[in-house]
């Protein structure tokens, strides 16, 4: 059963998704800000991190580049979430380290098809 990380200050958005991805069963572990997420990231050793991008203490951009820093997490993928579907976004959270990108509302589906194909990677 694969871990995920998912960083998600909304707690509507958190309980949605992660009964969702239970369902199709997955291991959630959660974190409501970014410096929460990072922290996590260390001591969970999670397979996947869903990072919101808008999340207070650290943003997600910040705490993705900090996920992607540090030698311990860096092999992590994360997909970077946000509501705020802004062209250039997308551009901005491959930079900012995120192994891919998607927009909110979740389509659930999609979603776990990008999760399914970055840990296939991973594992490759």
């Amino acid at each position: 059963m694969a871990k995920v990380l998912l960083v998600e200050d909304n707690e509507m958005n958190r309980d949605m998704l992660s009964r969702r991805l239970i369902r199709r069963g997955f291991e959630v572990v959660f974190a409501v800000n970014g410096k929460e997420g990072v922290d996590l990231a260390r001591s969970e050793k999670p397979d996947i991190i869903l990072m919101d991008m808008s999340l207070p203490v650290m943003d997600g951009w910040e705490a993705t580049r900090c996920v992607k820093a540090d030698a311990a997490t860096r092999g992590v993928p994360v997909i970077g979430l946000t509501a705020h579907a802004m062209s250039g976004d997308r551009e901005k959270a491959i930079e900012a380290g995120c192994d891919d990108y998607d927009t909110k509302p979740v389509e659930i589906d999609r979603l776990v098809g990008k999760i399914e194909r970055l840990l296939g990677a991973a594992k490759g």
